[in-house]
């Protein structure tokens, strides 16, 4: 589907798809349109009726299609997959997801940002979900702002797991934390009564190993509150370790005890169910035997 063709007479894009792609189903041209993957003279275009002229380059560029190597992203950044909606990466421990209010600090966003870039100045990435800079693991970009609002529409349909290692020995092999958690101030969220003005958050958890004082516990989402497994975890009486912020005394591994192990969604352009996972890294795993 990357092979391109010219215009020989005047006419409207979307008719021209139809029949120099006769092999493609139209509602998939249309969604090939809609998100970007319909090149015309090597730039994007997601009009149905954009106006072709001879001579004029038709391409649809998807996942797969050969393309000039980006260049090298930094240590801590790890491309999973790339196609013309969408980004998935490993974010490192230190790393910002975007910029704060200062501008400071190295951020995905930025990286990711010149990696699109590299062939054509126009292209540009959007957020989709944010990990807190000492938080590891999967996180997802737009590559149009299409596929930003499907992904957005559909995140609470998202399966979220993290793993994390906590503070003290948690009794319970698994249960469910619920709560409202007001978010007014980012910096530190907090726990309030149901009647409050707050957003209900839900977090399921199981001990996947416990150690000297502390626990490794697997975590799945059911919500997607800012700081949720953060704040329900200290409420419970087990903080992450390294979370000086809600309560850590140790921080062993010198970053937070928090990785974005596993993501499932549906991909915005072609329906299909995406699954992504990451192994533990070493440095939490270490710490409980």
């Amino acid at each position: 589907m990357s092979q391109g063709h010219r215009v020989s007479e005047p006419g409207g894009l979307l008719p021209f798809l139809f029949e120099h792609w006769p092999e493609q189903k139209r509602t998939r041209i249309k969604q090939c349109l809609k998100y970007g993957s319909v090149r015309v003279n090597g730039v994007a275009v997601t009009r149905h009726d954009h106006p072709l002229r001879p001579g004029d380059s038709v391409s649809i560029q998807v996942e797969g299609d050969s393309r000039r190597a980006a260049p090298p992203l930094p240590a801590g950044i790890r491309i999973l997959h790339e196609d013309a909606a969408l980004i998935v990466v490993e974010k490192g421990p230190g790393w910002l997801s975007v910029a704060r209010d200062s501008g400071k600090g190295k951020t995905v966003y930025e990286e990711l940002t010149r990696h699109v870039r590299h062939l054509d100045a126009r292209n540009r990435i959007w957020i989709v979900h944010r990990l807190d800079r000492e938080t590891s693991g999967l996180m997802v970009f737009a590559k149009t702002e299409e596929a930003k609002k499907a992904l957005q529409g559909g995140w609470q349909d998202f399966v979220k797991i993290y793993q994390v290692v906590v503070e003290g020995t948690v009794k319970q092999d698994a249960g469910t934390l619920r709560g409202h958690l007001d978010e007014s101030n980012p910096m530190r969220v907090r726990l309030v009564s149901s009647g409050a003005q707050g957003r209900e958050a839900v977090t399921h958890y199981r001990v996947v190993r416990r150690g000297m004082d502390r626990t490794w516990a697997e975590v799945e989402l059911e919500t997607g509150r800012r700081h949720q497994i953060r704040v329900q975890l200290a409420d419970l009486g087990h903080p992450v370790v390294g979370d000086g912020r809600y309560g850590a005394r140790t921080d062993p591994a010198r970053r937070l005890g928090l990785h974005a192990s596993a993501l499932t969604f549906v991909h915005p352009l072609s329906g299909e169910e995406m699954s992504f996972s990451l192994q533990m890294p070493p440095e939490l795993a270490k710490l409980t035997g």
